[in-house]
Parts: structure tokens; C-alpha cells; sequence
């Protein structure tokens, strides 16, 4: 069937656009299938969240439109020596509240984003020093050289120390916390919008910040953002077609069609960088939601190996995704890593999945709950669904229980004690590279989660940890290519997780707009052109 939408093929495609002149102050009107929950810039490491405080807050780089990384608050650094990285700092900016920006909030913010409750620690290395030399200019010093030092740094937001002592904000902001702090409802950046209110679940508004320092090389002309959430797919998509919004995200796979025939709306659709994963708990001797007690069938290879080989990914491709999903053999895109191709996925084998499950002593299988988010990536639900579904052929009766976002990262990760089983999670790799997924999602953790915070199975395999490190300081890229394979050989032997896909990018737009579609989906205002 011929696409009637625009299907950006570049591998970080964008759409852009000249600036328009406005007439008056300009409104854009955005909505989302999930919440934003918490403000707090180090409190959940999720890609929307990470998109949305971006209008505010800004960390010491920045990436362009084709995800190249560019000056932020810092506008140049050097490396006077391979384990010492110098940043000079901008001059004559200041926080929303007034504050102006020195080197002292660097200093806060590197302390702060390291506590035990933030879920960017590894944005800067434990064995990190930081070295106030002036005002203005700050040194990081490392035991190890770092290349990718700076890779993940565009969302390592740089808070304002004064702000944050005086309004009670020192301490990160648990994600399940009670909203104690002045994160819950107030943010201070030095970003191009402020957040002048905020009703989580429900709507957040912002104005511009006319003194931010990049308004000169900024294209877009948006005076005021109102942010909605709105759940429901059909509403959303109602919503954009009626003009009562100017852009929503997801559009329902099964809606692209109709919105892209829209006379006043348009369909961008491009490749994305995110995977999306299935994860077992893989750590406690004796899984929480399950029939099978005194033992835990995820840790036996051939139980993972058979709820892989269960699931039918070209049906969840053509049904469930309708064809806007690529299946996936790795937790990264082949976009990200140079020699994906010589990795493939388990085939689709019920026959081989029961064998094997009978060989583990599970023959007349078992119960198992399944968690997943249901307003976070796209028909998350439905793949599930599907994926219960595929099974129940070997004789896995899995209960799916879905959650809104914040509830679910709340009680999967590790403000929730990694509280499921079995479920669903989607990754983009900041800095876009395996080392990111290394450190994040696969490597050993305790239960403090120390290690690798987002490995919601538990899953530990001390020889891929032992390959971090050499990975993490090798400046030969072959020899570093050589290292990442190797590791990924590791996972894939051990099942570690099941890939299922990167989905498409899916953003509903009035025709009225213009802005920029990166491919790891992060939207920015200051790059939306409106025309009325």
C-alpha cells in the first residue's frame, strides 16, 4: 500500500524550516500521551521528560538538529592533557530567577546529579574531579581517558545552586517521592522557555525567556507553549484534526493515514533511535509475580531462550505496528552500531520454545504478571497484549497488568525496589552509543542500583562488566568496534533481554507549523516556526 505521509529515510533525519516573522505573540499547542511528572532534571532518565526540560534547563553542550554536539552553556573546551577536559563557561548568563550562571552551579549540579537518588549518575564518571580555576572556567579531572567523556552531557541539565538552597531543592527528588521539594511544581533554568505553571497529569504552560542567550541563532517564533496530556488516542488525534492542538506525539499507528489526509494537518514519520526491549528478573532467587515459588525460571537460559523464540516480532510488526516498527536482534539500532548486521534474532519457534521449556522442567509451563507502560511508546499495550498472547501457545499464562508512565518507571526501576518480573521498556542510548546501554542497561546492579540503574531484570554477567571499562577510555576505533561486538556477543549467548524493535518516529503536525524531528525524538520549542 502506498504511503500517503512523509517518511524522513536519513538515518537522523530533520524536517526544518526558514523563520517566519511574527504578527503577534504565538501560541503552540502540544500534546502527549503521558504525563510530565516530575521536574526535577535529575529525577527520571525518560526521553520525553529529558525533551521537555530541555526548553528549560541546558547542560554545558548541546546538539543540533542532526544530533551533532554543539556549545551549550560552555562554549568551548579543550584537553590540555588526556585526562583532564577544560570547559570555559558563557559569560553574562543567568538563571530564570536572576541568578547569574558561574562556575559554582557546575560544581552543585555535579555534586548533586551523583546522589544516590538521581538516575544520571553515570552522565559524569565516579572518579571524576571537578577544579574550579576561575568564575568562568572549570576542569574535569579523570584517572582514565575519557573520548565519549561528553557524549551524554546535552541532557546533563546545569541547575542554579543558589536557587536550589534557598528553596529546599539540594537533594534529587525521588521519582515515587511525595513531591516534597520546589521541583514539584517550580523549575529555574537558563533555558529559552520558563514553566510558569505546571499541573502534573493534566498541563504544564510556558513563556519565552526573551534574555536567553541563543535566541540569535534560533529560528522558531513561539512566545507561549501550552502542554497537555492527553491519554486517549482517539481524543488526541481529534484534538490535532479539529485544530485545537498543533502537534501530537504518538499518533496511533492505525490513525497515520487518516491524519496525513488531513487538509490542515500533516504526518511526520522517521526512523527512531530507541529500542524496544522485553527485560526478566533475573536476580531474585525467587520471582515476586509468578506461580513458581523456591526458584526463578529466568535464570536459566533456555526459559529466556523460549520466551524469545515465543514471540512472533512480524506479526507485532505488521498487526500491532503496521509496518512502522523494524525488528531489532540487539538493544541498539543498527543506526548506532557499525557491525549490527552480523547479529541476528532468535527465529520465531513455539514448537522449539516448548521443547526447551520442558527441558528447563517447566513442561506444562507457568504464571507469570507482565508489566508494561500504556502512554509511553507506541501501541506499548497492544504489544503486550500480543506478547501474552504468543505465550499462551507454549503454556506461559501471562497476566498483563498496565501502567500509566509514571507509575509504572515509579515501581519497575529503583525508586520502586525494580518491583516486576517480567516487562516492557523502551532506550534511547544518550550519546548514542553501546557504552551508554553498557552502563545502563545490562551491567551488574545491587539493589541500591549501583551498576547499571534501568537493568530492571537484574541480568549480570561479570565478563561483559569487565569490558566497560577498556570500552569506555580506547581511543582506537577499531579496536574499540572489537570490544563493543565482543560484549554484545556476550548478551545476545545469554539472552540477556529480548529486542523487539525500534518503532518509527510518529508526530501528528498542523500543516501551520515548521520545526525540527530528530531522530531520538526529542522536540524543542525554540526550533518551532508557527505561522497563523
Amino acid at each position: 500500500m502506498k504511503k500517503r505521509y512523509a517518511l524522513f529515510a536519513l538515518a537522523l533525519g530533520l524536517s526544518a524550516a526558514a523563520p517566519l516573522a511574527p504578527a503577534s505573540a504565538v501560541t503552540y499547542r502540544h500534546a502527549f500521551q503521558g504525563d510530565l511528572k516530575s521536574l526535577d532534571p535529575y529525577t527520571i532518565n525518560e526521553t520525553f521528560t529529558l525533551a521537555m526540560l530541555g526548553n528549560v534547563y541546558e547542560g554545558l553542550t548541546r546538539r543540533d538538529g542532526n544530533l551533532k554536539i554543539i556549545p551549550g552553556l560552555a562554549e568551548r573546551w579543550e584537553t590540555p592533557e588526556p585526562t583532564r577536559w577544560r570547559f570555559y563557561l558563557r559569560k553574562d548568563v543567568k538563571f530564570a530567577g536572576g541568578e547569574p550562571f558561574t562556575a559554582e552551579d557546575v560544581i552543585f549540579s555535579f555534586d548533586r546529579v551523583r546522589q544516590n537518588e538521581s538516575e544520571f549518575k553515570t552522565r559524569v564518571p565516579m572518579d571524576a574531579r571537578i577544579v574550579k580555576i576561575d568564575d568562568y572556567t572549570i576542569d574535569f579531572v579523570l584517572t582514565q581517558p575519557s573520548p565519549n567523556l561528553i557524549g551524554e552531557w546535552d541532557s546533563w541539565y546545569i541547575l542554579s545552586k543558589a536557587w536550589c538552597e534557598a528553596n529546599g531543592a539540594t537533594r534529587v527528588q525521588p521519582a515515587t517521592g511525595a513531591q516534597l521539594n520546589a521541583f514539584a511544581l517550580k523549575s529555574n533554568g537558563t533555558g529559552p522557555y520558563v514553566i510558569t505553571s505546571h499541573e502534573p497529569g493534566v498541563k504544564t504552560t510556558m513563556k519565552k525567556n526573551a534574555a536567553w542567550w541563543g535566541w540569535k541563532d534560533a529560528p522558531g517564533n513561539v512566545d507561549d507553549v501550552v502542554f497537555t496530556t492527553i491519554k486517549q488516542d482517539a481524543t488526541r488525534v481529534a484534538a490535532l484534526l479539529s485544530g485545537e492542538v498543533d502537534m501530537i506525539e504518538p499518533v496511533p499507528v492505525q490513525d497515520m493515514t487518516r491524519v496525513a489526509d488531513n487538509a490542515g494537518t500533516q504526518m511526520l514519520a522517521g526512523p527512531e533511535l530507541r529500542t524496544i526491549h522485553l527485560y526478566m528478573d533475573q536476580k531474585r532467587d525467587e520471582l515476586k509475580y509468578a506461580s513458581v515459588k523456591g526458584k526463578n525460571p529466568f535464570k536459566d537460559v533456555r526459559v529466556r531462550k523460549a520466551f524469545y523464540e515465543a514471540i512472533d516480532i512480524e506479526a507485532i510488526k505488521t498487526k500491532v505496528m503496521r509496518n512502522m516498527s523494524t525488528p531489532a536482534a540487539l538493544l541498539i539500532t543498527p543506526l548506532l552500531f557499525g557491525r549490527a548486521g552480523e547479529f541476528k534474532r532468535l527465529p520465531y519457534d513455539p514448537a522449539d520454545a516448548k521443547k526447551l521449556l520442558a527441558e528447563a522442567g517447566y513442561a506444562d509451563g507457568f504464571e507469570i504478571t507482565m508489566h508494561c507502560p500504556n502512554d509511553r511508546y507506541v501501541n506499548d499495550e497492544q504489544i503486550c497484549l500480543a506478547v501474552t498472547s504468543m505465550l499462551a501457545r507454549i503454556g506461559i499464562k501471562a497476566k498483563l497488568e498496565a501502567l500509566p508512565k509514571a507509575v509504572f518507571f515509579g515501581r519497575a526501576g529503583l525508586a520502586g525496589g525494580y518491583d516486576t518480573s517480567f516487562g516492557l521498556l523502551g532506550w534511547t542510548p544518550s550519546g548514542f552509543d553501546s557504552l551508554n546501554i553498557f552502563q545502563n542497561l545490562t551491567g551488574c546492579r545491587d539493589d541500591k542500583g549501583n551498576g547499571s540503574p534501568f537493568n530492571y531484570g537484574g541480568y549480570c554477567n561479570p565478563k561483559v562488566d569487565e569490558l566497560v571499562k577498556p570500552i569506555s577510555i580506547e581511543t582506537d576505533p577499531e579496536k574499540r568496534l572489537g570490544l563493543v561486538t565482543h560484549a554484545w556477543k556476550l548478551l545476545t549467548d545469554d539472552v540477556s533481554h529480548i529486542p523487539m524493535h525500534q518503532q518509527a518516529l510518529s508526530w501528528g503536525v498542523s500543516k501551520k507549523v515548521k520545526l525540527v524531528q530528530r531522530a531520538d525524538d526529542v522536540m524543542l520549542y525554540h526550533w518551532v516556526v508557527k505561522s497563523e
